[in-house]
């Protein structure tokens, strides 16, 4: 239905777009045919009077016209000399006007009905001498008319044309669009690395396939997305429900109590996974979002044996419990592989805070620094446990996490810096 639509508004926009055209054309021609007209019968008005004057002459004190046996001409022409008719056969519809041209004086045209009226002055000394003719404006009208109709009739045919070529075009090019939506739609759900792969856009197709190509770009980047957190839910909840697991076997085996200290332990660990999780999902940078980075790290180091070096009035431009998300899982996994020591400091970089995890620990293996935020990944002696939530909490918050091969445990968190307030 959209698209029969649009085509209909781009059919009725062209035969809108011919119809002005045509009529302004029509109107130009009309109005240039009419003023060619016009000069024709001019002229001829004035080439019959030259002709009829080229024989008026005095003689004896008279005038006089040379002889003229052409009866026809009688009825166009007429000759008067000093305010009476020499020559001619005036009717009587027109003799008043025709009177009154001769007693002006002077050369100038008019209109009767259907006809042209010319008068010209014939200078002989001594005497006022006036010749009028008519021109018969009929044929000329009739010329128009005819010509006005023709030309409507072309326009006529020329915007039905427009519209038959613009619905033939338009029906082509949407065809076109709609295979490759068809295409796109269909690749989206089930085979998602296809692409139309076009190239560099030469025309709109072009462009289309190009943008399509992106769409498909992201719909295959958010399947992704979809199965990474699947994979890091599997990953984040099987250790605590192992736990509970064993517990409760242990307790059916001993035929004892299972211990409530550990059962809550891990339904914490649990709650916080899925906590977690849900702020990964949640997280976004809004405007004028900030926390207090030390408060953040305390909260995030919950009474474990972890030393802070962040100075205080250090605020960084994410929510505090997003700040707490991220900082949890990284201090747990320090605290899992060091060996006396983990602490955490923060420095200014640029318009950024980059927070520094460390660790006395092994460290990173060099060859899965950049593995080791992939789910269930494991690099060194265990690390990989919570890091990939944390990258999906840095990435939804405008942050970044990475983790450095130093020789010892070294997470870097990049955060945005909160601007200063006015």
């Amino acid at each position: 239905m959209a698209v029969t639509g649009f085509r209909k508004r781009v059919v009725a926009l062209t035969v809108l777009i011919a119809t002005a055209v045509v009529a302004v054309l029509v109107v130009v021609s009309h109005v240039l045919l009419s003023r060619v007209t016009d000069a024709d019968a001019r002229d001829l008005a004035r080439t019959r009077a030259e002709a009829v004057a080229a024989n008026v002459t005095a003689k004896g004190g008279r005038v006089v016209l040379t002889e003229n046996g052409s009866e026809a001409l009688d009825e166009v022409a007429w000759v008067y000399a000093d305010g009476r008719l020499l020559d001619g056969n005036v009717p009587p519809s027109v003799v008043d006007r025709v009177e009154e041209l001769a007693d002006s004086g002077r050369s100038q045209t008019a209109s009767v009905g259907d006809y042209l009226l010319y008068a010209r002055k014939v200078p002989i000394d001594g005497h006022h001498v006036m010749v009028i003719v008519r021109v018969d404006l009929t044929p000329y009208e009739t010329s128009e008319q005819r010509s006005l109709t023709l030309s409507l009739i072309l326009g006529g045919l020329t915007i039905l044309l427009a519209g038959g070529v613009a619905h033939i075009v338009v029906r082509r090019a949407l065809r076109v669009v709609h295979e490759m939506a068809a295409l796109a739609d269909e690749w989206g759900h089930h085979e998602t690395g296809r692409r139309f792969n076009l190239g560099v856009p030469r025309d709109e197709f072009g462009e289309l396939g190009r943008t399509l190509d992106h769409l498909l770009e992201r719909v295959d980047n958010a399947l992704a997305d979809e199965r990474r957190l699947t994979d890091e839910i599997a990953h984040e909840l099987r250790t605590p429900l192992t736990v509970l697991r064993a517990e409760a076997q242990l307790a059916q085996l001993s035929g004892g109590p299972v211990a409530p200290e550990a059962v809550l332990s891990e339904v914490d660990r649990l709650d916080a996974a899925i906590t977690t999780l849900l702020r990964a999902a949640r997280a976004r940078t809004d405007k004028g979002t900030r926390c207090d980075l030390r408060s953040a790290a305390r909260q995030a180091i919950a009474g474990r044996a972890v030393e802070v070096a962040i100075p205080s009035k250090v605020e960084v431009a994410v929510a505090a419990d997003v700040a707490v998300s991220l900082l949890s899982p990284l201090l747990e996994n320090g605290l899992r592989h060091a060996r006396s020591r983990v602490w955490i400091t923060a420095r200014t970089q640029g318009e950024a805070i980059v927070v520094d995890v460390l660790d006395d620990g092994p460290g990173f293996d060099p060859a899965d620094v950049d593995r080791v935020f992939e789910a269930g990944v494991s690099g060194g002696d265990g690390y990989g446990l919570g890091l990939p939530v944390v990258r999906r909490i840095a990435a939804s918050a405008g942050a970044e996490v990475r983790a450095i091969a130093d020789g010892r445990g070294h997470v870097e968190v990049t955060l945005p810096a909160a601007r200063a307030t006015t």
